[in-house]
């Protein structure tokens, strides 16, 4: 794929990515916002009426 670099360790696997971002940008959101939401999975849930109301 055009664009995309993968660097390989001693053994050929496979252990990193280089995006070319002008090409690539909305792909790279993508990704990182499944990673933020991922790593937030076990955080308590907050409402959106409480949400709200810390903001007036």
């Amino acid at each position: 794929m055009e664009g995309i670099k993968f660097i390989n360790d001693e053994s050929g696997n496979k252990t990193a990515v280089v995006i070319d971002l002008k090409e690539h940008a909305g792909i790279w959101e993508d990704f990182y916002d499944g990673l933020v939401s991922e790593s937030r999975k076990n955080e308590p849930a907050v409402s959106w009426d409480k949400i709200r109301k810390n903001k007036s």
